[in-house]
């Protein structure tokens, strides 16, 4: 069945059907500011909906053998790279993600289904020694039941799938809520879900206060996986302590790179440009505090400033386009008062630094130089193509500064040292760890974050175990009293 051509309606129970809400929603691509599409605004009608049609399917979704769940996420992801490029066509037009990313994205979507499909099938539980003779203990991983999964604009199709795949092969069913403000791509990407059992996802549209809020309310919501602010991520966990909720948050980051001396600048410089310019510089690890130990901060910074003046700023559908726009137009107001507050702290603006007199939400790549350590820069996250760079004096001091914060999502440094990568590596505490290779991702190893970045664990096992709860089982094969029960008075004391 295809997706209905006005997008307004719907994904609930295996149809599409037109809201029950009435408002709707222009969605808007970044790049032009002309209208791409309409939603549905959906309320708290409309997720009552989908919260039941999930709550229908659990049961039988959750009694389904693994090796056929298995079969129904490789379908999953055969049906997405079919329509990869339509999806990743549609990505960019409402995310402003250059084209290639949106490519690339569309095959670590249909990747991650493919890994659930195996490791779900995997253990469901682990066996212990027992207390005594003739019994038995072991763990069984149970599903939570109905997650509502919430996915953020930067990445909305691939931090969905990683909610939905794991909650799917734990077996939970899925009440899927798109970012607002590009929530076209995942209507799309529903199209695949009609390979599984009716029910088992079920795709809504709107904003946080009104579809967010109902989900986080509602009684047959079991779990909520998040992905967004810090801010919000807080509201998140509140509110859902209140109900006893579980939650999965996956949230902002001030990530540190540090550039060590012994680097070699022929790949630490791109190597940085990217980690910190990649969709925009939207991008929860994206490299936002850069330390340079100070022997190479000279030649690095200018060898940077080069090399970002050769990127190219434009249309994202566009071959040769290197940066897209930022999501809207408060973003990239955003963004620009954050780099006038830094530069009122002391930062010198050695290239950009504002937005671009052209149509859409364009910001000119900037790399900032004499960041101090303490401001906004290094403490605060800026959602868009900004290079901090920070001058310390050595290692020890580079180590001590990359720790500083309040946040922990990821944290990169290059440096041919295997001692001194090992001892950044123990010293700098984040949920990521990247050693010469910045933000590369693996379906099998755990994503997320420490302190202020969230709670829980997307990707690998443990993102298997985040929508599972383990159930321990207690099992004597022989039925007989025992020498402890009552009455007391029959036992001597020792």
């Amino acid at each position: 069945m295809a997706i209905p051509q006005d997008a307004e309606r719907v994904y609930i129970g295996g149809a599409w059907v037109p809201p029950r809400s009435a408002v709707r929603r222009e969605i808007l691509n970044p790049a032009t500011g002309a209208a791409v599409g309409v939603v549905a605004d959906c309320g708290a009608e409309d997720v009552d909906l989908a919260v039941q049609a999930a709550r229908r399917a659990q049961r039988g979704w959750e009694r389904t053998p693994g090796v056929e769940k298995a079969a129904f996420l490789r379908r999953v992801a055969g049906a997405i790279r079919e329509m990869g490029r339509e999806l990743a066509t549609r990505m960019t037009l409402e995310t402003g993600k250059p084209l290639i990313e949106s490519v690339d994205c569309i095959e670590w979507v249909a990747a991650c289904f493919e890994y659930y499909a195996e490791v779900g099938r995997n253990r469901r539980g682990s066996t212990f020694p027992p207390v005594a003779a003739h019994q038995l203990n072991f763990t069984v991983k149970e599903p939570y039941g109905v997650v509502a999964a919430i996915a953020p604009f930067n990445f909305p199709l691939l931090l969905m799938a990683w909610k939905v795949a794991p909650a799917l092969a734990a077996g939970n069913t899925v009440v899927c809520k798109p970012p607002h403000q590009n929530p076209l791509s995942n209507l799309l990407m529903a199209r695949a879900y009609q390979h599984l059992p009716p029910g088992a996802v079920n795709v809504i549209t709107g904003d946080g206060p009104g579809a967010g809020e109902a989900l986080l309310h509602h009684p047959g919501v079991d779990l909520i996986a998040f992905t967004g602010s810090t801010e919000v991520g807080r509201h998140v966990a509140a509110e859902a302590g209140r109900q006893l909720k579980k939650v999965n948050l996956e949230l902002g980051g001030v990530d540190p790179f540090v550039v060590f001396g012994d680097a070699d600048l022929d790949v630490a410089v791109p190597g940085v440009a990217w980690a910190r310019l990649l969709n925009a510089g939207q991008v929860c690890t994206s490299s936002k505090r850069i330390y340079l130990v100070r022997e190479i901060a000279g030649e690095f910074t200018r060898r940077l400033v080069e090399h970002v003046r050769t990127l190219r700023v434009g249309d994202p559908m566009a071959k040769d386009t290197d940066i897209g726009p930022l999501i809207t137009r408060g973003a990239l107001e955003r963004v620009e008062a954050q780099v006038e507050r830094a530069v009122a702290q002391g930062a010198k603006v050695l290239l950009g630094g504002r937005p671009l007199p052209r149509p859409g939400n364009f910001f000119a790549p900037t790399v900032l130089a004499e960041v101090r350590h303490g401001t906004l820069p290094t403490t605060e996250e800026i959602f868009g193509p900004v290079i901090a760079l920070t001058v310390v004096e050595d290692a020890d001091e580079a180590i001590r500064l990359a720790n500083d914060s309040q946040y922990g999502l990821g944290a990169c440094v290059y440096t041919r040292s295997l001692e001194l990568a090992m001892r950044a590596m123990e010293g700098i505490r984040a949920g990521s760890f990247w050693v010469n290779d910045p933000l590369t991702d693996n379906d099998a190893a755990p994503f997320g974050g420490a302190r202020w970045s969230g709670i829980g664990r997307e990707l690998g096992e443990e993102g298997l175990d985040a929508f599972r709860e383990p159930k321990h089982v207690h099992l004597d094969w022989m039925m007989e009293p025992k020498g402890f029960w009552y009455p007391y008075r029959d036992r001597e004391l020792k």
